[in-house]
């Protein structure tokens, strides 16, 4: 199955979250961004998000930019 890379960062993130049973809004607090700025990106209503947002969640995850992309989805993504 081909993903844009939206989708597929969309999809890890609910990946980590269910793994680590959290919820975006705790996701949103642990990375320590606004719930609405993640919230807008997981809902589709806002698009490529900055690496420096994907960094503060990547720390609510306590994992690395490199561990995130790490992921068989992104094997997957297609160019838009």
């Amino acid at each position: 199955m081909m993903l844009t890379l939206e989708q597929a960062i969309r999809t890890r993130i609910l990946n980590l979250a269910k793994e680590r049973n959290l919820t975006i809004n705790k996701v949103s607090m642990l990375s320590g961004m606004p719930h609405t700025t993640l919230l807008l990106f997981m809902n589709n209503e806002t698009h490529d998000p900055r690496i420096s947002t994907l960094l503060h969640i990547c720390e609510a995850f306590n994992i690395s930019l490199d561990d995130f992309f790490k992921d068989k989805l992104f094997n997957e993504v297609k160019a838009e």
